[in-house]
């Protein structure tokens, strides 16, 4: 038999089920290990600000393994971010590949292809940043690479949140056990996660605009907006603005995440897993309010500011991954997970 005829052959035998596909599924966990340390690499470079250590892109000073980057911070910080893109492309890549050959669920298929377009658009951005920097433009502002760094930095986010939804949808307990749902859920469930889900993803937004303006001691002290103790700036400018939006934000989120983990509580004995998950964001969103205050008292130190902005990207997944799941047969939501008419 010719290599040509035995690949026919396992070909032909290979085929697409909804059944559960353990390879699969820990190739997604794989694949989120690996984002966490990319959401780390990224945050870390812009915290010391080392997001310009190389002119060009997407080589880095006209390799891909420039000379001493390993020896310098501020290109070892950036370096290592460019690779783990590449790597999360690559991983991108075989998860695409994996879906389309082994997958009924077309809407699995779908998640995937959009997780690679996802990632090849996130490139682009970060190139962005670096291209038409005032470095390279001769600009006087840095408003466009700005610009396109504060969207990187968001769309990383939406990166998260379609790979946790790719792994929890392959996952033994979304297509074996029903997700953990012994009967539909109130449709109310689901809101409530949108809702939160929203706000938490604007106090994201205007935290990225302050890192990536370098504003981030607008207002620098917490939780009073002034020294003398004022709840409210007394001097008001386009930094304190987005300071005091950021804080206001994250005030809404708080309340908006404790509202919805008020209704799954309600909900426990429908689905008890629910229950025990949100667990989990309650106990992140504790640590964010902490490492936020920690940002500002330690007047922004590295560690402490990427700590606070790599949490808040596991709380947005966390309250992501339980508003799907209890979209999941909740009307007028309904998300299908293993018939071959519903996988289409």
């Amino acid at each position: 038999m010719t290599p040509n005829d035995l690949f026919k052959v396992v070909l032909f035998k290979i085929r697409r089920d909804n059944k559960y596909k353990p390879g699969l599924a820990w190739f997604c966990i794989f694949a989120l290990f690996w984002i966490t340390l990319l959401l780390y690499a990224g945050g870390f470079t812009t915290s010391i600000e080392a997001g310009m250590a190389f002119l060009d892109w997407p080589l880095s000073n006209g390799s891909i393994n420039p000379t001493g980057w390993t020896e310098d911070r501020d290109m070892r910080a950036e370096h290592s971010h460019r690779l783990l893109g590449m790597k999360i492309g690559i991983l991108s890549i075989i998860l695409v590949i994996w879906t389309q050959i082994r997958e009924d669920r077309r809407w699995v298929r779908r998640i995937a292809l959009i997780l690679l377009l996802m990632v090849i658009f996130q490139g682009c951005l970060g190139g962005a940043r670096v291209v038409f920097d005032q470095f390279n433009i001769h600009s006087e502002s840095n408003f466009i690479a700005q610009s396109f760094a504060i969207i990187h930095a968001c769309g990383a986010q939406v990166i998260l949140c379609l790979l946790v939804t790719l792994s929890l949808v392959c996952s033994r307990h979304w297509i074996e056990r029903n997700g953990g749902l012994k009967e539909s859920a109130p449709s109310s469930v689901g809101w409530a996660g949108l809702i939160a889900c929203i706000t938490l993803f604007m106090a994201i937004i205007f935290g990225a605009i302050i890192r990536h303006a370098d504003i981030g001691l607008a207002i620098s002290t917490f939780p009073y907006s002034t020294w003398e103790g004022n709840w409210l700036p007394v001097n008001w400018n386009w930094a304190v603005s987005i300071n005091f939006a950021h804080r206001v934000s994250a005030l809404l989120a708080s309340i908006t995440i404790l509202f919805f983990i008020g209704n799954i509580w309600k909900i426990s004995r429908i689905s008890p897993t629910l229950g025990w998950l949100s667990i989990l964001p309650l106990l992140l969103l504790l640590l964010q309010l902490f490492l936020g205050a920690t940002v500002t008292w330690s007047r922004i130190h590295e560690h402490a500011a990427t700590a606070h902005m790599l949490n808040g990207a596991f709380l947005l997944a966390s309250c992501w991954m339980l508003t799907f799941l209890s979209m999941r047969l909740s009307p007028p939501f309904f998300i299908p997970y293993k018939s071959s008419k519903l996988a289409t």
